[in-house]
């Protein structure tokens, strides 16, 4: 079991590389079941969410070539469908949450797709109706196991476009319909779907195989079927997600960093969210700079002095996989800020590990937590702790870079879930973290 060792309380300084697009990487993964012509994928990451589909596809028949770090042929001229009632697809499609997002283009090119309830972040519940109701609209009958939870849709006859609104606006869900419906009879309307950069991504990408997707980028998708699809060369965006934990991990260290191509327009709300928790940020060309905060941050109010509420919301709002890094930012800036968590019920529940590195949240509910910040008056004491999930993981890790003394992370696979090299990354800028087996 490795952990990591972190001696906190150093400024870094210099200049970061995101990596590519965990959520966006999920969902193209899927997408190379569609066609039997060949895809070239770059800037995948290198993480092993990531790493765990791509193996689950090479089981599965796809023809893989690794061109170099980061960029990978797919051809899935040969599939294995008999390979998804095998109990060695049943364990590992259980072991990763991406793996969801098969069915759908199984059951678009084979006529049927299954899938073991897959795992991921322990964050509370994660529904899957979204999915499969989108499924069954389109034509496919759905059938579940529940001795061993084992989902299933088939449709033999083929799929035929229907009008759908759907119950929640789930981007894998979203992802999963558009690639079942790029390939059925007729035309297809999905009201509100996702629309976040990754699911727009999903959609060029389909669209340059030969799809015909409008309406992408807002919440209105309508898809024309077509018989066949054919191959490309896509490359992912760089992780909004883990530019955001830059930029928190900056502030709170109080360390000069320069973020690195971060696509700027597909970052949405969240260089303005960071800006209301008083952290300056820079826009240089395509990068983001973030100077010393040597005097800290000072939370901004409301317009008429309320307490500043920062919540979740589907894109265009806020992500919520960053609250937990705005939550554990909050802990040192001047001022109070409410987190409201709405997505998820267990996503707060690590903050009593910052409790015990001396924070002061008082966690209201399982949605809400008031965050009164110590203006780094009070600096963190580091401790031993254990990563819960991805984003929580990476919350710890940049309090315990914050803290007074050396911190342990146990569990630390979950970080690297989502963060690609984190330890080395960090130690370039000139953190003091190493790896090591218990």
């Amino acid at each position: 079991m490795e952990v990591f060792k972190i001696e906190g309380g150093t400024r870094l300084k210099g200049e970061v590389i995101p990596q590519g697009a965990k959520n966006e990487a999920l969902q193209i993964l899927c997408a190379v079941l569609l066609t039997p012509e060949k895809i070239t994928i770059n800037n995948i990451p290198d993480i092993i969410d990531i790493n765990k589909l791509i193996k689950l596809l090479g089981n599965m028949g796809v023809k893989i070539e690794k061109l170099g770090h980061g960029s990978y042929t797919f051809q899935s001229d040969e599939v294995n469908v008999g390979y998804l009632e095998t109990e060695a697809f049943k364990k590992e499609g259980g072991s990763l949450r991406g793996s969801i997002m098969i069915v759908g283009p199984l059951l678009a090119r084979f006529g049927k797709g299954y899938i073991p309830k897959p795992g991921g972040d322990k964050i509370g519940r994660r529904r899957l109706d979204t999915h499969f109701e989108g499924f069954i609209n389109l034509g496919a009958k759905f059938r579940y196991n529940r001795e061993d939870h084992f989902y299933g849709v088939e449709a033999p006859d083929g799929l035929t476009g229907a009008d759908m609104l759907l119950d929640e606006a789930s981007v894998t869900g979203t992802a999963n319909i558009v690639m079942a419906a790029v390939l059925a009879k007729g035309t297809t309307t999905v009201y509100n779907a996702a629309c976040e950069p990754y699911l727009q991504q999903l959609c060029k990408m389909l669209n340059s195989m030969g799809a015909k997707i409008t309406g992408v980028g807002s919440n209105l998708l309508t898809i024309e079927g077509v018989e066949k699809l054919g191959g490309c060369t896509h490359r992912i965006l760089p992780d909004m997600i883990e530019i955001g934990s830059w930029i928190g991990l900056a502030a709170m260290t109080q360390s000069e960093i320069t973020i690195k191509n971060v696509s700027w327009e597909n970052l949405g709300v969240i260089p303005t969210v960071f800006r209301k928790l008083g952290i300056t940020l820079e826009k240089r060309g395509d990068d983001i700079y973030i100077p010393e905060h040597k005097d800290g941050y000072e939370v901004k109010t409301d317009i008429d002095g309320s307490i500043l509420t920062i919540a979740d919301a589907p894109w265009p709002g806020f992500t919520p996989d960053l609250l937990s890094i705005v939550l554990v930012v909050a802990t040192q800036a001047k001022g109070d800020v409410l987190i409201h968590q709405k997505m998820f019920e267990s996503r707060l529940f690590f903050v009593d590990k910052l409790i015990d590195m001396g924070a002061k949240i008082m966690l209201c509910d399982p949605h809400r937590a008031v965050v009164m910040g110590h203006n780094f008056e009070s600096i963190l004491k580091a401790t031993t702790m254990s990563s819960p999930d991805i984003r929580a993981g990476i919350s710890l890790l940049i309090a315990a870079l914050s803290a007074k003394g050396t911190s342990t992370i146990h569990n630390i696979d979950q970080i690297d879930r989502g963060y690609e090299r984190i330890d080395e990354r960090l130690r370039a800028l000139g953190a003091k973290i190493v790896r090591e087996n218990l």
